[in-house]
């Protein structure tokens, strides 16, 4: 009973690490606001839509033999896989720059840095969730599913990431947002 019991503590334990390591992301360090170009990738969030929509999707299916449409919609979910990965990929350099805004003097880039940081933490756990949901798409055909929210979430973030520019780097804020 004692075995068990640590067993499914020890489980527990490393599903948590699991967990707080994905949405922590990788160590990219992040010392300026200027940094963040150099390590962001673009995401075309209409894009991302399309390849989840729903009617999209009844569409296709209507369009298709059951095949082909299995074969296409499991190339759009690959797709929307890799939207997601680039997404979750931002979202860690971001939190990366959110805690370094964070230790700012300046109350206000310290405040925005703190809201950019929060924003990332919830793009990677939608990140996070939206991958599990299309890979289950993928093995099941015909599962419904609907990531979203992670659209809304990166979208979200996005802005703060704009508005945290403009306080710190004002002449170099509105790229730094058009690279997201």
């Amino acid at each position: 009973m004692i075995i068990s019991l640590i067993l499914v503590l020890v489980a527990a334990a490393l599903l948590c690490t699991f967990v707080f390591l994905a949405i922590r992301g990788q160590s990219v360090r992040i010392l300026t606001f200027d940094d963040l170009s150099q390590h962001l990738s673009t995401v075309d969030l209409e894009a991302f839509r399309n390849l989840i929509d729903p009617e999209e999707e009844a569409f296709l299916r209507k369009s298709l033999p059951a095949k082909e449409f299995r074969s296409v919609q499991r190339e759009r979910l690959q797709a929307a896989a890799e939207y997601v990965r680039c997404a979750a990929r931002n979202g860690a350099v971001l939190l990366r720059a959110g805690e370094a805004a964070s230790q700012s003097s300046d109350l206000s880039i310290a405040h925005a840095g703190k809201q950019l940081a929060e924003s990332a933490m919830h793009l990677r756990l939608y990140a996070l969730l939206s991958l599990v949901k299309i890979s289950a798409a993928v093995a099941v055909p015909g599962l419904r599913l609907s990531p979203g929210e992670m659209a809304e979430s990166y979208q979200k973030m996005s802005g703060v990431v704009v508005r945290l520019g403009r306080l710190q780097s004002p002449h170099r804020g509105a790229r730094i947002a058009a690279s997201l």
